[in-house]
């Protein structure tokens, strides 16, 4: 026979403060009553309770907002999980909700084992997934999880180009229009000769 209760606290598998539930009579005389997170379902007792409701829905956006943030870091990031394998792709066990929360944990997020919904229970094969993480109310984030991801080849960076020699060009005087055109100068000149620096003066008397 079942019988009601008022949750004044969050109560895990059942509800959060403020909630009124039904439960098994033994369960509540049993456990939820001596240890205080229930109370007996009355007039008193769900006046008190109304009267704290607006603290009580404070809590809960506090944990909406909270559930929001999480959702962020956990589709921000793909968990790597290395199992021994067979050449087939088929893993040597299988990878399960509690193995994904445990990886989960190791990186500061913690999520109740539960709350991982892995297609069919398990991975068993090599791959990627997207597993469902159910956190409060009705949000739902969607976690990448690689399991033994293959490894991309490493990518070879290729052999420089041998310089290409550098080609300088002597800029072209301009030619004046009607002027004519020589070849080289050097060719059409004589050559003129030039006394040498260290001969003797010659002076007539």
């Amino acid at each position: 026979m079942n019988t009601k209760v008022i949750l004044v606290t969050d109560v895990k598998n059942l509800g959060e403060e403020g909630d009124v539930k039904e439960v098994a009579r033994g369960y509540a005389r049993n456990y939820l009553l001596p240890r205080k997170f229930v109370v007996s379902y009355n007039k008193g007792n769900l006046a008190i309770i109304e009267g704290r409701r607006a603290v009580i829905d404070k809590k809960k956006e506090e944990k909406r907002t909270a559930a929001l943030g999480l959702k962020e870091r956990i589709e921000a990031l793909t968990l790597k999980i290395i199992m021994p394998m067979g050449d087939n792709g088929k893993l040597f066990g299988s990878v399960t909700g509690a193995a994904i929360a445990d990886e989960l944990g190791k990186s500061g997020i913690i999520i109740e084992r539960k709350r991982v919904e892995v297609p069919g229970h398990t991975i068993k094969t090599q791959g990627n997934y997207r597993i469902k993480v159910r956190l409060y109310e009705n949000e739902e984030a969607l976690l990448n999880v690689a399991v033994n991801p293959k490894e991309e080849p490493a990518a070879q960076t290729p052999a420089p180009a041998p310089a290409a020699a550098a080609v300088v060009q002597e800029a072209e005087a301009p030619v004046a229009e009607g002027s004519p055109v020589r070849d080289s100068p050097a060719a059409d000149s004589p050559a003129q000769d030039t006394p040498a620096a260290d001969s003797p003066a010659r002076t007539e008397t």
